[in-house]
């Protein structure tokens, strides 16, 4: 059952990794709307909510279709009216390769989720944020790398969109945050560094304990 007294957090990318520990850690104060395409990862989220006292509403859907982005907000919009927090976690991965060797594939689902989604997700949640509320994203910055073609461009790009958001709404609200996760032993890292040595890897949770403070700052 949603807890009304408690105020709203979006987070999109939430089945696995950082995602899943900031809704985890977020529903000891909010309520959660999740979102991700991984039925599996949103309902062990869900059990783990619930087994602490709190709450939240799963929603298995694609970031990329903008319908159904649009159906979602609004749908949130007519049963709570406004959101406090939008976290935005999800990203696409594509393996690590040479320029001149990158699959088509690959380079389009990486623009269309690290940042085709953002031309909708910004204007329909930001239509949902209080003017005092806030949007937290997280750089990870391989611009510029070899074999990070796919993703250092993708990410990078959505970076600058953010920030010039962050910039048009300093004095307007709602507050846009670009924090700076450790390493983390998380499966989108292990498709760049599959032999790495996990043990000197943060913990997800461990970093969303440490990143909350600044998520939830006035």
């Amino acid at each position: 059952m949603t807890d009304t007294s408690r105020p709203l957090a979006l987070v999109t990318g939430a089945s696995r990794g950082l995602g899943f520990a900031l809704a985890e850690a977020l529903a000891d104060t909010h309520h959660v709307i999740a979102v991700a395409r991984t039925v599996g990862g949103l309902e062990e989220l869900d059990d783990r909510i619930q087994q602490k006292g709190g709450s939240a509403t799963l929603a298995p859907m694609d970031i990329t279709k903008a319908d159904a982005m649009a159906q979602l907000c609004r749908s949130v919009h007519d049963r709570w009216g406004q959101i406090a927090l939008w976290v935005h976690t999800a990203i696409h991965a594509a393996p690590l390769t040479p320029v001149d060797h990158m699959d088509a594939k690959d380079w389009q689902k990486s623009l269309s989720i690290n940042l085709d989604a953002m031309a909708h997700l910004v204007p329909y949640v930001s239509a949902l944020l209080k003017k005092d509320g806030s949007a937290v994203f997280f750089e990870d910055n391989h611009a510029g790398e070899k074999f990070f073609g796919h993703y250092g461009t993708t990410k990078s790009a959505q970076i600058s969109l953010v920030r010039s958001w962050q910039a048009e709404t300093v004095s307007i609200g709602p507050k846009v945050r670009l924090l700076s996760p450790r390493p983390m032993g998380t499966h989108l890292r292990a498709r760049f560094h599959p032999g790495e040595d996990r043990s000197v890897l943060a913990n997800p949770a461990d970093e969303a304990a440490r990143l909350l403070p600044e998520i939830l700052a006035d």
